[in-house]
């Protein structure tokens, strides 16, 4: 007996009806020492360690406030597996009959937070007062952590 055309779009139908995948996407973030604050792009979830489930893949925007410590502002990306790449990503979300997990760990070392001596704290001040006698915009502080990124990025240009 030859199923109809109809007949077998209903039963595909069904079948993925019945058999829908799930994906569990699970993000945790850790600190050494723990109880900083996390935010992620600019949304906070918690004192580490913390975990948060996600739904996109891409660039995220991580940030660690603990006092006594400085803050850690960094971008890091994530990748989806290759489970998730395109044409295979319909059949892991909406086909495959288990449930996939996706977990990822980022985990930070906080440096303590940096004593200012007067004298240098002066001396910027002073720089900073010139800077606007003259015009000028003052350049961003070099930062001291690899792959940190500035807070609140300000423009380069004169006005």
């Amino acid at each position: 007996m030859r199923m109809s055309l109809r007949h077998t779009t209903m039963l595909l139908l069904a079948i993925s009806l019945i058999a829908s995948g799930c994906v569990r996407r699970r993000m945790t973030v850790r600190s050494n020492p723990p109880g900083a604050q996390v935010f992620v792009d600019d949304q906070e979830i918690g004192r580490t360690p913390v975990s948060t489930p996600f739904v996109y893949y891409g660039t995220r925007r991580v940030r660690l406030v603990r006092d006594g410590h400085e803050t850690l502002t960094t971008l890091e990306t994530i990748s989806p597996p290759w489970w998730e790449w395109p044409p295979l990503d319909y059949i892991s979300e909406n086909l495959w009959p288990w449930e996939l997990r996706d977990e990822r760990v980022l985990d930070y070392n906080l440096e303590p937070q940096r004593v200012v001596p007067t004298q240098e704290l002066l001396s910027r001040a002073n720089d900073l007062r010139m800077n606007a006698i003259q015009g000028t915009v003052a350049p961003l502080p070099v930062s001291t952590q690899q792959g940190s990124i500035p807070a609140n990025p300000q423009p380069s240009a004169r006005w």
